[in-house]
């Protein structure tokens, strides 16, 4: 293989001759080979869309020359394009804060810009990665920035299959509406429900999730670039910071804002506890409804059996015909994995020191990890766990005949307490609570149809004032 020669402050490395990064990324690589991970996508775009920014407004200034300006602006381009994802080669565990991560992409996009200019890779004198595509910038405000812009590119592919789940499941809600069935609290009978309630109440859960991610990334839209090193701005042009966040603003097309103090927007990253534990939030209620959906669909000779969930592969090695909720399972899974992420996240955040927290690579890691696996679960959740969906009303009209819960429709006619007695009867005798009322004659059989029926059970009223 040919390599190349390069120099940095510790000395010399021969460094693949047809590789774009430089020495001290193939030193990171040599110091971490921990995972074998590499950086999501979206990250390396955000530090690519920094760079193009950064260098655009320091052209601008004349802090740097317009041919090696414009050479990196092209540079950075290609890279956002995905062109040279494969040149990021830095394990996910890293040196603090970033670092390495950071040079890899500062050595891609000066070597694309030295091609670009006619020169060959390696030969740093046009284009250097820490004079020029580096100008005013530090790993300290630049990662903390990238992480920002990262979850705000990556959160529209996790709101749509969000919203795509909520309207599955108000689409089943209409279905259902009519199916009447048992509820259950603690397990044991309650009162009677629709199928169609249960499913609607999971919709707006879904979407009250994907209002907490939006008003979670709110925070995410300030900004710390332009505080350097440390949050004074060294190095910096008074005016560099508002001119990039108004360029990274378009590139995202949305409101992107400079921070109004700068040291804290790199020392905290309590934006991001609060957005991680957003996307917790998330998959708690997830596995909720996952289970829930499991519950109703058990048997189907020995559960509840109240519904049918689409049958996707045969459930087991040993029982033949078994089929197992395993779209459901799977939700489960990645919704633990992500409660775990937030765990991590959570230990990262609160180790900041001082002016600079360097626990940054695995936060983001974490974060932009547990976006893309909700977003992928939950759309093939719903698509082949959701969509195909059947009721057994059958099943469901039975539960609400036999249901200790139609007691409670005598609390304003007889009091509580021969309610109570009704029931214990009931438990007794092994006779439906209807057939009790009526061989007590509590109620006469044209008071039970009225009183009793679904209808009038699944909606806000008293029964009996009339």
């Amino acid at each position: 293989m040919e390599t190349r020669l390069e120099n940095d402050s510790l000395g010399q490395k021969q460094v693949p001759g047809d590789a774009y990064y430089g020495i001290q990324t193939l030193r990171a690589v040599e110091n971490f080979p921990v995972s074998g991970l590499k950086a999501h996508p979206n990250l390396i775009w955000a530090f690519a869309a920094i760079k193009s920014a950064a260098a655009a407004v320091n052209q601008n200034l004349g802090l740097i020359g317009t041919e090696t300006g414009e050479s990196i602006v092209k540079a950075a381009a290609e890279v956002m394009e995905g062109r040279f994802n494969d040149q990021f080669v830095v394990d996910v565990y890293q040196a603090g804060a970033g670092t390495s991560f950071h040079m890899n992409a500062n050595e891609v996009i000066a070597n694309r810009a030295v091609e670009l200019l006619g020169g060959e890779k390696g030969d740093y004198n046009q284009v250097h990665p820490n004079d020029h595509v580096n100008f005013g910038q530090s790993t300290n405000d630049v990662f903390p920035t990238a992480m920002r812009l990262a979850v705000l590119k990556t959160l529209p592919s996790l709101v749509k299959s969000l919203y795509i789940l909520s309207q599955e499941l108000a689409n089943k809600g209409r279905e259902f509406a009519d199916v009447i069935k048992s509820g259950r609290t603690h397990l044991q009978d309650a009162v009677p429900v629709t199928l169609g309630q249960e499913f609607e109440a999971w919709s707006v859960t879904v979407n009250k999730c994907i209002h907490s991610l939006k008003t979670a990334s709110d925070e995410l839209k300030e900004l710390g670039i332009g505080g350097s090193a440390a949050g004074t701005g060294l190095n910096t042009h008074p005016e560099y910071r508002y001119k990039v966040a108004k360029i990274l603003s378009q590139y995202l097309f949305t409101d992107l804002k400079t921070s109004g103090n700068l040291f804290e927007s790199m020392q905290s990253m309590r934006p991001f506890a609060k957005f991680s534990s957003a996307l917790k939030e998330t998959a708690l209620e997830l596995v909720r409804i996952a289970n829930d959906l499991r519950l109703l669909s058990s048997g189907p000779n020995t559960g509840l059996n109240e519904i049918v969930l689409p049958p996707v592969q045969p459930g087991s090695s040993i029982m033949p015909g078994k089929v197992n909720p395993v779209m459901a399972e799977m939700l489960n899974m990645v919704c633990f994995q992500v409660i775990g992420n937030d765990a991590a996240v959570s230990m990262a955040v609160q180790a900041g020191q001082l002016e600079l927290n360097v626990m940054m690579p695995v936060i983001i890691h974490n974060i932009l990890t547990s976006m893309d696996i909700l977003a992928n679960a939950v759309t093939v959740f719903t698509e082949r766990g959701v969509t195909g969906i059947r009721a057994n009303a059958d099943v469901g009209k039975a539960f609400f005949e036999k249901s200790l819960g139609l007691a409670t429709v005598l609390n304003v006619i007889i009091g509580y307490d021969k309610a109570a007695e009704v029931m214990k009867k009931s438990l007794k005798t092994g006779k439906t609570v209807l057939q009790v009322i009526e061989e007590d004659r509590i109620l006469t059989p044209e008071q039970i149809k009225k009183l009793f029926s679904a209808e009038k059970l699944t909606r806000p009223g008293v029964p009996g004032l009339d």
